[in-house]
């Protein structure tokens, strides 16, 4: 069993792969060398596209990625929701594979909405340098590589179908009636 490894602060070659989302890149370098703990907007679709999950099933989903899975390409928290960094296209393929598996046609929070950010979106990054103070915006898997692992479509999907059974024991049998008769079939001749 694996986890999620501890990494909170980005690299140089971190930074080099998420600035070059930017239309700018060496400025949004230029902006991070000046001002470390700035957070900073930077466009979707063409280096990466971004799941949102509420905060803890996005912890949840991050697990199942790493405990069960093949790990995950940066990750961070940012406003109460966990942004985990895809391969550009799985903001457009998602919703279908969701909606494919009925999602949210079950009851309860523990099958949150995600939001998928792709082509035409922004997302806001967490500043570079953070604090362990709750509520903060901070990498959980800063981005430590010009060429991250993103997980695609599927593999987002599965981390989220894992995590939802998990917080929640659907039964696809009905409760049994209290006063019901029980027989034992076991002793069929």
């Amino acid at each position: 069993m694996s986890s999620a490894p501890n990494v909170t602060c980005a690299t140089s070659d971190g930074l080099a792969w998420l600035a070059s989302a930017g239309t700018y890149p060496r400025s949004t370098l230029a902006l991070w060398e000046e001002r470390p703990d700035a957070p900073v907007v930077l466009p979707c679709g063409t280096v990466f596209d971004v799941v949102s999950a509420p905060a803890i099933f996005g912890r949840r989903m991050l697990d199942r990625l790493w405990d069960e899975g093949p790990g995950s390409g940066p990750v961070a928290v940012f406003r109460g929701r966990t942004l985990l960094f895809a391969a550009p296209g799985t903001a457009q393929r998602l919703p279908s594979l969701l909606a494919w598996e009925e999602w949210g046609s079950h009851r309860a929070e523990a099958v949150p909405p995600l939001l998928c950010h792709g082509t035409g979106d922004a997302v806001t990054v967490p500043a570079l340098t953070s604090t362990d103070a709750p509520g903060t915006s901070r990498w959980l898997v800063a981005p430590d590589t010009r060429h991250p692992w993103l997980p695609g479509p599927e593999v987002v999907l599965w981390a989220a179908v894992r995590a939802a059974r998990a917080a929640v024991r659907i039964s696809i049998f009905p409760r049994a009636d209290q006063d019901a008769k029980v027989y034992d079939v076991s002793r069929r001749r």
